[in-house]
């Protein structure tokens, strides 16, 4: 399967650099099976869409102050990129690792080799443990992770999408977060998610749809375009997820008196496929871990039955993802027809919901 399949040609004017009001954002209702036309609403109506005794399935991820500044021991300026976080007690290279330990892109990289130290703050510096092969860095940073994050609050800043060539503004703090975001560990926002205001929540929840959480970590690959000739030689980025018993028992219960699973983004959709067995209603099993699961046309669905999503960049895994749903030629004509449209595109822009 090629690559260049799921490439497209997209009006750069469209892309969204700034957020709408929560709920104000367009959004494109498409059918699978294709049977009626695109309806044309907004996030906002949302809960028109959805029926009592469906659920509703949010990633409660928190987006952290992942882009931090700092100077190097000989006081040149450094600036980071907290990718993910590696497991306590291990040893790296050369240097014991003591306390919470990152792996992270730093600029200038090729200053910084093992036992290099970075300073962000008083209290929050970094040594190097180890370089990696794809030029990241493994940093301890000598803390528990209740003043890790306590430091990363005052001294970072949130990390907005790469092709978003400017500083994080103040405004950045609200926009770029979940309103039910509580478990930090994402370097990127599970962008559907910021579609949703406390309004609209609490009319699904009137309407009788059950709104339940999982957890997936999103990490910088969500923005790496496939490289590979052949999508199948793609190395698929990896995430953390948590999916808990309560909340497995609950979708099975919706599951198994016929009601839907709706994903709130792609995030959602891969914990809920990931931990999905695909074996009568009770097919959800509870789980942890890393999931490297990577969703492209021919895929099974096994867990999702409608999915809100924005609208992806060319080439990406989330849009091939989409295509698995739609048909690939479906989904290029779909987002054409979007474009002509004026449809909003990426984080801060529209949104597609696929029933």
């Amino acid at each position: 399967m090629r690559t260049a399949d799921f490439d497209f040609k997209f009006p750069e004017s469209l892309i969204a650099y700034q957020p709408l009001p929560r709920g104000a954002a367009r959004l494109l209702v498409v059918d699978r099976d294709g049977h009626s036309s695109p309806k044309v609403t907004v996030t906002g109506a949302l809960v028109d869409f959805l029926n009592p005794g469906d659920a509703l399935v949010l990633n409660d991820t928190l987006v952290l102050r992942a882009r931090v500044k700092g100077v190097s021991s000989s006081g040149s300026p450094v600036e980071i990129l907290l990718l993910r976080p590696i497991s306590n007690g291990s040893t790296l290279g050369e240097i014991r690792l003591l306390g919470m330990k990152w792996e992270a892109m730093v600029k200038p990289a090729k200053r910084f080799k093992i036992g290099d130290r970075i300073t962000f703050s008083p209290r929050m510096v970094a040594t190097v443990a180890t370089v990696l092969e794809g030029g990241t860095r493994y940093l301890d940073f000598a803390l528990d992770s209740t003043q890790f994050y306590s430091e990363l609050e005052k001294t970072g800043k949130i990390p907005l999408p790469p092709y978003i060539k400017r500083e994080a503004e103040a405004e950045d703090e609200i926009a770029y977060q979940s309103l039910f975001a509580e478990n930090p560990g994402s370097v990127a926002a599970p962008t559907a998610s910021l579609h949703l205001s406390a309004s609209m929540l609490e009319g699904i929840a009137a309407k009788g749809v059950e709104i339940h959480k999982v957890t997936l970590h999103v990490g910088a690959g969500t923005f790496r375009p496939v490289q590979s000739e052949n999508i199948l030689d793609h190395d698929m980025h990896s995430e953390m997820f948590s999916f808990s018993e309560t909340t497995a028992t609950a979708l099975n219960t919706v599951r198994r008196r016929g009601g839907k699973i709706w994903a709130v983004g792609t995030t959602a959709a891969r914990v809920l496929e990931t931990q999905s067995n695909g074996k009568g209603s009770d097919r959800f099993e509870p789980g942890q871990g890393e999931t490297r699961i990577f969703i492209y046309p021919g895929y099974l669905w096994k867990g999702v039955d409608g999915l809100l999503t924005n609208f992806h960049w060319p080439k990406s895994t989330l849009f091939m993802l989409v295509c698995s749903l739609l048909g690939t030629e479906r989904t290029k004509q779909i987002y054409s027809e979007a474009f002509a449209q004026g449809f909003r595109l990426f984080s801060f822009g529209d949104a597609m919901l696929i029933r």
